[in-house]
């Protein structure tokens, strides 16, 4: 499985794509393997304040729900609503259908993210 190399990526399965002060959060290929069809997406508001660790919402499929987690601290700017209405688009592109943008409030919080080639590893 290859994964996007200009992403970050967590060891909860959640990558994030960076970009200045703005982090696009979505799930990985990995993890929505893992989970099978994606039958429901929970997110949270914009405006809600996330603390790096903190669980920001819940996937749910046929077999499972978990948590998501943010990735980095941060406000939520923009949700993806497109996915409460097709949380099935997580399964077709995991890495394309994000799910959260945070502004993030210390980008220092990227440093223990694992980079492509170690979250690979880490799948193995």
């Amino acid at each position: 499985m290859t994964y996007p190399a200009g992403f970050k990526y967590t060891k909860d399965h959640e990558w994030v794509e960076l970009a200045g002060d703005r982090a696009k959060v979505g799930i990985t290929a990995y993890a929505q393997q893992q989970l099978g069809d994606v039958v429901y997406i929970e997110l949270p508001d914009v405006g809600a304040k996330l603390k790096q660790g903190q669980s920001f919402g819940t996937i749910e499929s046929v077999k499972a729900v978990s948590e998501l987690y943010a990735p980095l601290s941060g406000e939520v700017v923009d949700v993806n609503a497109a996915l409460k209405d097709k949380p099935e688009a997580v399964n077709k592109d995991p890495h394309g259908s994000w799910m959260i943008v945070l502004k993030v409030t210390d980008a220092a919080d990227a440093g223990p993210l694992l980079d492509a080639n170690q979250y690979a590893d880490l799948t193995k």
